[in-house]
């Protein structure tokens, strides 16, 4: 069944008309032979995309262009009003940014943006705002420090939070919570470790702190670790500043690779001091074979193996130390950037001989069926920008 619609486009009578139940609501007759390419927004005139009368992309970019010209507008007047109490997130103000974004500021404006990782969480340490009454981390408040990325404050270990506290009914410790401290990046004041789990040798669950801030200190300390009898290396290879503050290692009878630290590398102020006394003797951790991986530079490393190393005698991947980048074998090939293995762009195509896959982040290497639809796609896009 076919109706005029009485409207005419370049020249063409244009009818409404009764589809094929194949066709996506679109046709041009009422056969399945005259239905609408899937790329065609308005109804079409033929079965190709170029037969459209108006395409879905070229109308997806006016949608987006409107969309920009909007939150421009918008956020426009929010500032002429003096709303910078609220956050651009899309095209819609915000007073917070949801939970997989962080907020940002550009030219006075404050946006919300996809985080690439682990969004960034500043949360209050022991002794600070909502836990200013807190003497230690314990059963009671650690699961305030879940996502946290920093720490406003201090981290405290003591035998009342690792064991727990009968007078204040308190209740020992699980070991496992201590894990919401891997995504801690940073501490702005100081890490006091008194207590620590007995099934426990290390401190790896702060394999991603960063930074130990120094603004607060124990005793003029921002690093301790004291007395801890389980504990054999301390494994904080992410470590890279104590900006203010003492280190104090001490009555550790079972830590190794504290001696090979180069712990001035680590200061930021001349003033900076670091005590290291009565742990496990180097000599006996040399007998033991707890020493540093051969990977690893003269700088140190905070444990065994080739990813906790201060630098690398040769490459890096990633945090590992390795002897050489792959650069002509490998399912995944890379090139030396310095002295940092980086993967080749995942376009180039992977050499079979003693050539190089890469030389750089940018490929120039293409295999030339990805080359031809790339330049097809960029060709069909400049056609629907125009």
């Amino acid at each position: 069944m076919v109706t005029s619609s009485g409207d005419v486009r370049e020249g063409k009578q244009i009818t409404k008309t009764v589809c094929a139940e194949q066709c996506d609501g679109r046709c041009f007759g009422p056969y399945v032979s005259d239905c609408c390419h899937r790329e065609c927004a308005g109804g079409c005139y033929g079965p190709k995309d170029t037969d459209c009368f108006n395409n879905k992309s070229t109308g997806l970019i006016c949608i987006i262009i409107t969309i920009i010209i909007i939150s421009i507008i918008l956020v426009s007047h929010l500032i002429s009003f003096g709303h910078y109490n609220f956050v651009v997130d899309y095209s819609s103000c915000v007073r917070a940014c949801p939970s997989n974004k962080m907020e940002v500021e550009e030219n006075r404006i404050k946006m919300c943006i996809p985080c690439t990782d682990i969004c960034p969480k500043a949360c209050d340490g022991i002794g600070t705002a909502s836990l200013q009454a807190a003497q230690t981390v314990d059963s009671s408040n650690i699961d305030k420090f879940v996502n946290c990325t920093k720490i406003n404050g201090n981290l405290v270990f003591l035998i009342t939070g690792i064991k727990g506290d009968v007078y204040h009914n308190i209740e020992a410790l699980d070991p496992e919570k201590l894990n919401v401290f891997r995504t801690v990046r940073e501490i702005t004041g100081f890490l006091n470790i008194q207590s620590w789990p007995d099934n426990m040798t290390d401190l790896n669950v702060f394999s991603n702190l960063a930074t130990i801030g120094g603004r607060a200190l124990y005793s003029g300390i921002s690093l301790l670790v004291l007395k801890q009898q389980g504990i054999s290396s301390l494994q904080l290879q992410s470590l890279k500043e104590i900006s203010a503050g003492n280190v104090h290692i001490a009555e550790n009878s079972q830590l190794c690779y504290y001696n090979t630290v180069n712990w001035t590398r680590l200061f930021r102020a001349p003033n900076q001091k670091v005590l290291v006394r009565n742990n496990q003797s180097p000599q006996k951790c040399s007998k033991e074979r707890m020493v540093c991986d051969p990977l690893c530079s003269d700088t140190g490393c905070w444990g065994p193996g080739p990813d906790q190393c201060l630098s690398c005698r040769h490459f890096s991947r990633g945090r590992t130390c390795v002897d050489t980048c792959n650069l002509y074998e490998g399912d995944i090939r890379e090139y030396a950037n310095g002295s940092v293995c980086v993967d080749c762009d995942a376009q180039c195509e992977l050499a079979d001989d003693d050539s190089l896959t890469c030389n750089g982040p940018v490929s120039f290497s293409i295999d030339n069926n990805i080359q031809a639809e790339i330049e097809a796609l960029m060709y069909v896009n400049h056609l629907n920008v125009d």
